[in-house]
């Protein structure tokens, strides 16, 4: 077996850092799984002002996403704040620029979890998650949850979801990531880093 490392991709947009914080723990999962390296990016914002743009280096945080990443990956981990329920237009325009690589098939059968951050208990959450699967499944990617063998999910009063690690952060964006929270994001992103190397495995 081929003992190079992989490569697992944490692609998020996050306005007020909470995104940002749970993709920060996801990766913390993805490389307690040796064999494994977490590459965090992100996507530029988007704007009504045709005109304006962005700084080609992000001020801080992970570097914009390349559609490099996407090849080089062996998962991806998608994470964006929640817009009525779905992922927010940042995100959802870099995925309607990826037609080229859906047709040759870049992320067919990738492993691929999803994650959100929301400012209400009851924000849009799921929806937002299950909407972010659509793309990946698009792409072939093999869309993967948080099983109830993980028992934070029977015990959270805040984020955590079968569908994908989340976080409830208050109107403020203030609110601090309970215990169960990082748990469970923590514990997807091992999901997927195990996934990733178990079928590269099969492939070899």
């Amino acid at each position: 077996m081929n003992r190079t490392h992989l490569t697992i991709l944490i692609l998020y947009y996050s306005r007020h850092g909470s995104v940002r914080k749970l993709a920060e723990m996801i990766a913390q999962g993805v490389e307690s799984v040796p064999g494994c390296d977490a590459r965090l990016r992100t996507v530029p914002a988007v704007s009504t002002v045709t005109e304006a743009t962005e700084p080609e280096v992000p001020p801080d945080g992970a570097p914009y996403v390349e559609l490099q990443d996407l090849e080089e990956c062996a998962g991806l981990a998608l994470g964006s704040p929640t817009r009525f329920g779905n992922m927010a237009a940042a995100m959802k325009y870099f995925w309607d620029g990826t037609s080229a690589q859906w047709l040759s098939g870049t992320l067919s059968g990738k492993p691929a979890c999803v994650f959100t951050s929301t400012g209400s208990q009851h924000g849009g959450q799921e929806s937002t998650l299950l909407t972010m699967m659509v793309p990946l499944l698009h792409h072939g990617m093999m869309v993967m949850g948080l099983p109830y063998t993980h028992p934070e999910l029977m015990t959270t009063t805040s984020g955590g979801s079968p569908y994908g690690a989340t976080h409830w952060s208050g109107l403020d964006g203030k609110k601090p990531f309970t215990e169960d929270e990082k748990r469970l994001a923590i514990a997807m992103g091992r999901r997927l880093a195990e996934a990733a190397v178990k079928l590269r495995g099969r492939n070899e």
